[in-house]
């Protein structure tokens, strides 16, 4: 099969996507741990950087700052100026000593702010608050709630300035006489609606650092046990880094190249997967562009998805990727392109090994197991199957200390990956349409000889349908003795002679069926060339007939491949009788191309076998075998088979298969003695 620009377009294609899809910013390539020693050199930060706080700390701080609201009062004015006035005039009784120390008193009072008895109102339940907002005019600051005087503590408070100014006087007396105490009165006045916004808006208020990491300070040394200090502190570094000063280290034309050079090396990978373990998917448009269509988007997947947020890369239904291509690719090839596809969770996500070999190990593991669960409810069961993987090689991972994050979230993430095909798979039914591909459940529509194409068949060339139904049944057992896939060469035989609809009289099977009795054979008037022309047209016509029809490509190989490049033996021979030149032979020759596969290798034989049956006189083991043999032997030497998947012990098979099957077939019966009719 030779490569040409229309396969490499696609992959040129899938290159693109891959590299504008690829991070624009470096990711610096530590791989450190808590509690492990640090393997490189020793880190000195050269550049100033925040230290980030950790999600769990961020947390913590929204959950405080939620649970501890705090209130919002404002001073009120006109009580303060109120009151110091009628501190300034108050008759004291003879005592106005006392009067400089009570208004300055009164003022520093009244300067840190005054509630009720009740004291500071709790925003949320019954929590009380450790500090308040107070609002003096245009200014907020917040205070300690110690800080701010209950109305009676505010009035001891008072007493006890004034007496250590005016010692020897009883200031308590003079202030219950005069009425000092009832220029004491609370100045605060408490917010609500501002305190219950305050506290809704609480939990945005978090800063996202805590301290500072200057140029030149060391932030850990070779060998060093990575403690939580330390972590948080290159985990701070590694994200400033490649944030911001990713491109100042080096050129943006240099990240650009290795972008391309990793999305050529999946690509690359790829496409030497077709080329060693599935060659012949080049030559099927459909299954090729339908391949890299499921690669390219997980391989996106891979790509997109851990930069928006790096646990989320656990809940890609990787799985998916390898059950959409099971029913139309080989194993090897599935296995080889699936860990492709995969790379890029090596080179973009936090935990790579850990991500890339769950993934790896449950894909192919699901293929397995859904072979043996995939109709109804049973693909709840495969998945319940890969989730139960998934978490086994989780848990091993988490055991030896090389996984981390939060147990519960990825256990979930890993259960929604493994259901998620449950609902993907059905898109096969969808893609088969699309690509014109096929799967065993198309074989098994396409197999039902009630389909409009076999109905055509059986109506207009009886003869040749029932050539086809001995055909299949002779292919399948074949099939089934060397392990080749039953259900396609079973459709394949059913196919093979549909161009024969067209001309069905040109056959000698169906001119007895449609002809009468003493009607001219249809070859009677045409010369040897002729008749061959005609007979060797139903291979041609039968390929244009199935693309109309939009049979896959799969099945039309077998409408092209079951004569490969023999000749019309029979016409042929007839022209050589008839005084024909030799060197026309190429004119008697079937277009081919020669069988590839074990199934049209398989129906080739059985083709020319059951045809030829039908000249035998002799039906003994010993002729059947010669004949057997005979038929073999001539597709070998007319080199046939040179192209053909199928081993010498295979052919032998089928061989041994073959000659069985036509004993069986026609074995001798006991002849019926005469009965007369007794008068």
């Amino acid at each position: 099969m030779k490569i040409t620009l229309r396969h490499l377009v696609p992959l040129a294609v899938m290159f693109l996507l891959l590299l504008i899809a690829m991070p624009r910013n470096p990711k610096l390539s530590y791989e450190y741990r808590k509690g492990q020693p640090w393997k490189y050199e020793t880190l000195i930060a050269p550049f100033d950087f925040p230290i980030l706080k950790s999600d769990a700390q961020i947390q913590e701080e929204l959950s405080r700052n939620t649970a501890q609201s705090i209130p919002y009062y404002r001073f009120s004015g006109d009580v303060e100026n109120r009151n110091l006035r009628q501190a300034s005039g108050i008759a004291l009784g003879g005592y106005e000593s006392l009067r400089i120390s009570l208004v300055s008193s009164l003022n520093s009072i009244y300067e840190k702010g005054i509630v009720g008895d009740e004291g500071i109102a709790a925003v949320r339940g019954d929590v009380v608050p450790e500090t308040v907002y107070l609002q003096r005019g245009k200014r907020v600051s917040t205070r300690p709630v110690t800080e701010v005087y209950k109305l009676s503590d505010a009035r001891l408070a008072l007493l006890a300035s004034v007496s250590n100014n005016n010692p020897g006087i009883n200031v308590d007396s003079v202030f219950r006489a005069c009425g000092v105490y009832d220029l004491v009165t609370p100045n605060l006045v408490y917010d609500r609606q501002t305190s219950e916004l305050m506290q809704a808006e609480s939990h945005k208020v978090v800063s996202p650092t805590q301290g500072f990491v200057s140029a030149g300070q060391l932030i850990v040394s070779k060998g060093e046990i990575v403690t939580a200090e330390i972590e948080q502190m290159i985990d701070s570094y590694c994200k400033e880094y490649e944030s911001n000063l990713g491109y100042s280290s080096r050129h943006p034309f240099l990240f650009w190249v290795g972008n391309a050079i990793l999305a050529l090396a999946v690509v690359l990978l790829v496409f030497l997967s077709l080329r060693f373990c599935g060659m012949e998917v080049f030559s099927d448009t459909g299954r090729y562009y339908y391949l890299l269509m499921v690669l390219t988007i997980f391989s996106l997947a891979a790509i997109i998805v851990p930069r928006v947020e790096s646990g989320l890369v656990y809940m890609v239904p990787f799985t998916l990727c390898a059950l959409l291509l099971e029913p139309f690719f080989k194993d090897r090839l599935i296995y080889m392109v699936y860990a492709a596809a995969m790379l890029p969770i090596l080179w973009f996500s936090e935990s790579p090994v850990v991500v890339y070999t769950i993934f790896l190990v449950s894909g192919l593991v699901s293929i397995f197991s859904f072979r043996l669960f995939n109709k109804g409810w049973k693909q709840f069961l495969n998945a319940l199957i890969t989730y139960a993987v998934m978490m086994v090689v989780y848990m091993g991972f988490r055991l030896v200390d090389i996984a981390g994050g939060g147990m519960l979230r990825i256990s979930f993430y890993l259960f929604a990956a493994a259901m998620l095909p449950v609902a993907g798979f059905p898109l096969t039914y969808l893609f088969e349409r699309i690509f014109n591909l096929l799967s065993p459940y198309r074989l098994s529509e396409l197999a039902d000889t009630s389909n409009p194409l076999l109905l055509e068949l059986e109506k207009k060339a009886p003869g040749t349908f029932q050539h086809s139904l001995q055909v299949m049944n002779m292919a399948d057992a074949a099939a089934r003795e060397i392990g080749a896939d039953i259900q396609l060469v079973r459709v394949g035989a059913l196919y093979h002679d549909i161009g024969k609809t067209l001309n069905p009289l040109c056959y000698i099977e169906n001119e007895s069926m449609l002809s009468g009795d003493g009607a001219p054979r249809y070859h009677s008037q045409l010369s040897a060339l002729q008749s061959a022309q005609e007979i060797i047209r139903h291979v041609h016509e039968g390929d244009e007939l199935a693309a109309r029809h939009h049979l896959p490509k799969a099945i039309r190989d077998f409408i092209t491949t079951h004569h490969g490049t023999t000749r019309a033996g029979y016409f042929y021979s007839k022209f050589l009788s008839e005084g024909g030149d030799p060197t026309d032979a190429d004119l008697f020759r079937y277009p081919g191309p020669r069988p590839r596969t074990r199934e049209q290798v398989i129906l080739m034989l059985c083709d020319s076998l059951e045809a030829a049956s039908r000249t035998l006189k002799d039906y003994s083991a010993q002729s059947l075998d010669s004949f057997v043999e005979k038929i073999v032997a001539g597709k070998e030497e007319e080199g046939q088979l040179l192209e053909a998947e199928i081993s010498v012990k295979e052919l032998s098979q089928v061989k041994e298969v073959l000659k069985s099957y036509l004993s069986q077939m026609y074995h001798e019966r006991i002849e019926y003695p005469n009965r007369k009719n007794k008068k």
